[in-house]
């Protein structure tokens, strides 16, 4: 085996035991470990398609990046029913998985989350302990470029059925993201207890708050045609921070572990 192909190995092995990480926090701040990505990547290039058919039905991809196999001494639950981790993620025991979910290289699942029906956490993608990825859920992953942070969503987050988490967004730990929110880049999302719009900082990051409650709304557009027509655009509203009543509505059922 060539060199490049024994450090790309050896990295899907340090991802998958959580000894490296795409992204970690230091010092209260969020940074990619641009090299990591970079071996993640050329595991695509160096790559072969072969057969990777298995149960009756017909899959082809690259010999380098295959579906990750686990142990009943990981300590998780993967329900059957179609569920898929690609190797080079990490999911920690304690982890829930329900069927049918997808994990992507790359990602880490930490202690303690449930990743539920029909969800999928990209490529990159870092999900912190006890966060609860609902049905249908998207938390898209950020490979390229190697220096972009992925999606992160810290401790004790909450995100409901339907909801979308893109382009690099950071969610602070136990926000909670209603269902149907969809939050992007490029998606002002408006402050309805303090005020103000909150926009991507000076890295291009979108940042959600600690503690904050995120539904859908709207906002009226200002210029332009669409003015007179009282035409409304898309917009993420954080009505309040989370309290124990929200705590309330949103735990996790211990019964379901």
């Amino acid at each position: 085996m060539d060199s490049e192909r024994q450090k790309f190995y050896d990295t899907l092995r340090a991802l998958e035991e959580g000894t490296v990480r795409v992204a970690e926090r230091k010092d209260g701040n969020w940074v990619v470990n641009t090299w990591v990505k970079e071996v993640i990547l050329s595991g695509f290039r160096l790559g072969e398609r072969v057969d990777m058919s298995t149960g009756g039905f017909s899959f082809f991809d690259k010999d380098t990046i295959p579906m990750r196999q686990f142990s009943l001494e990981d300590n998780l639950r993967i329900v059957p029913g179609g569920t898929s981790v690609r190797r080079g993620a990490f999911v920690a025991p304690g982890v829930i998985v329900m069927p049918p979910a997808f994990i992507n290289i790359g990602a880490y699942v930490d202690e303690g989350s449930m990743i539920d029906s029909h969800a999928v956490v990209g490529s990159c993608a870092q999900i912190g302990k006890r966060v609860h990825v609902a049905a249908n859920c998207q938390v898209g992953g950020v490979l390229e470029p190697a220096g972009a942070l992925p999606v992160i969503i810290e401790d004790d987050v909450f995100l409901g059925g339907g909801c979308g988490i893109y382009e690099g967004t950071l969610v602070r730990e136990r926000a909670v993201i209603a269902s149907g929110v969809m939050i992007t880049r490029g998606t002002p999302v408006y402050d309805a207890v303090n005020g103000g719009f909150i926009r991507p900082d000076a890295s291009g990051q979108l940042v959600i708050p600690a503690g904050a409650v995120v539904v859908g709304g709207s906002r009226p557009v200002t210029k332009g045609p669409a003015a007179a027509e009282g035409i409304q655009v898309y917009t993420p509203v954080i009505i309040k921070y989370r309290d124990e009543r929200t705590d309330a509505s949103v735990s996790l059922e211990e019964a379901l572990r």
